[in-house]
């Protein structure tokens, strides 16, 4: 289940992006209270800026996939962690002084997903230079259980920091954090790193990786799920914000289990990953499945009557989303070359976070409009109807086939 903990470098990653993570998710929780508060209250202003920290994606995460097929990725990884720190300081300082104002919210919203959009895609292919192949899965299943750890106590904590000495030293903490995770990049063996041969500069590069995908059934099928699920069903923090504040009458700490009972739900998902990436079978069935019973858990958890029956609805939800996500991302990235990583990768990334922006902004909308739930309602039926849709497909194209989903 910890397999890829015996691997030094992976180690010192791990440690180091629990830390940060935690610190990530207190600033987020800290974010959209702070844009709730000088908007009064409005669900569009949190639509506006989940929008604009995700915006860059569109812009730079394919970019930023032939970047890290091209360049070291651990010293990309040192500048993007540090940049991402330091927007969390500035952010700090300005709500701790007291001079914090809606739209400098909105900028460094813009300016933090710039560097989030390059930082993603490397990210995630420098995975399997730490671990190798062969602890690909396993890496994977663990990174989402460090994610969904910190997913847990950093909004907890968040919670209760907001409510005793407010928003900004959150953000403060956050930027404190990221030295962790820069640390941990720091100290590694780099003679110890899987690494493939650098790919040379040629023109075409991400066309190149575009037509690659486009060559792939199974990649295509496994990018427009993934695209339809993150950006129509998994618009979790900004909605959770406007029900706590406005249909349970909750304060931050409110929110932030709210945050916390998703995340325990995810992080015994990633837990059920790890155990099981040592065992042979289908990730794309499995990938359907759980987008499927995402999207019926999500819808069915909008209706809920009562703060604590919502709150408790969320634990599957997040098993759910779990499971789609980590047999997702390891299907990608044990189906694609080496040499093709980074840049496929980056048009993975690119659709997990690209919708983010029209996700937000149609969230914010349509509480407005229909009410704090339709995002949570119409986005889990717009899952489901994705994972049927996707499951027909893959089923008629593997008629008197092997299944591409069956990789090693």
């Amino acid at each position: 289940m910890f397999g890829s903990l015996r691997v030094r470098n992976y180690r010192y990653y791990a440690a180091g992006q629990v830390v940060s993570l935690t610190g990530t998710w207190m600033q987020r929780a800290a974010q959209d209270w702070l844009v709730l508060e000088l908007s009064g209250g409005s669900p569009g202003a949190l639509g506006v800026a989940v929008a604009l920290q995700f915006l860059p994606t569109l812009l730079l995460t394919l970019w930023a996939g032939t970047a890290a097929d091209r360049f070291d990725k651990r010293r990309l990884l040192v500048a993007t962690q540090t940049a991402l720190g330091a927007c969390g300081l500035l952010l700090g300082l300005l709500d701790v002084s007291g001079s914090a104002q809606l739209w400098q919210v909105y900028a460094l919203c813009f300016v933090l997903g710039c560097f989030a959009a390059v930082d993603a895609p490397v990210r995630q292919s420098f995975v399997v230079e730490m671990v190798g192949p062969a602890q690909l899965t396993n890496a994977v299943a663990l990174n989402s259980m460090t994610f969904n750890l910190a997913r847990i106590v950093g909004p907890a904590i968040a919670g209760l920091l907001i409510t005793a000495i407010g928003t900004g030293w959150v953000f403060i903490a956050n930027g404190i954090s990221s030295a962790a995770v820069v640390g941990g990049l720091l100290l590694m063996n780099v003679a110890r790193l899987h690494r493939s041969e650098p790919v040379p500069k040629e023109r075409g590069q991400v066309r190149a990786g575009l037509r690659y995908v486009l060559g792939r059934p199974d990649l295509v099928a496994v990018m427009v799920l993934v695209f339809c699920v993150s950006t129509f069903g998994m618009n979790f923090e900004s909605t959770f914000a406007v029900i706590a504040r406005n249909v349970f009458d909750r304060d931050a700490d409110g929110y932030g289990l709210l945050i916390t009972m998703l995340a325990v739900g995810t992080l015994s998902g990633a837990t059920l990953a790890a155990r099981r990436s040592r065992r042979s079978g289908s990730r794309l069935r499995l990938m359907v499945l759980g987008a499927g019973a995402f999207g019926l858990l999500e819808a069915v958890g909008s209706l809920m009557p009562s703060y604590w029956s919502f709150a408790v609805m969320l634990v599957p939800v997040g098993v759910a989303v779990m499971t789609f996500t980590t047999s997702a991302n390891s299907t990608v990235q044990l189906a694609v070359e080496p040499s093709m990583r980074g840049r496929v990768m980056g048009l993975y990334m690119l659709l997990f976070l690209g919708g983010k922006p029209v996700g937000g902004l149609a969230s914010g909308w349509l509480a407005e409009v229909l009410g704090p739930r339709s995002p949570l309602l119409l986005g889990g039926l717009a899952s489901l109807v994705a994972a049927v849709a996707c499951g027909v497909l893959l089923r008629r194209r593997r008629s008197g086939v092997a299944d591409p989903g069956r990789l090693g």
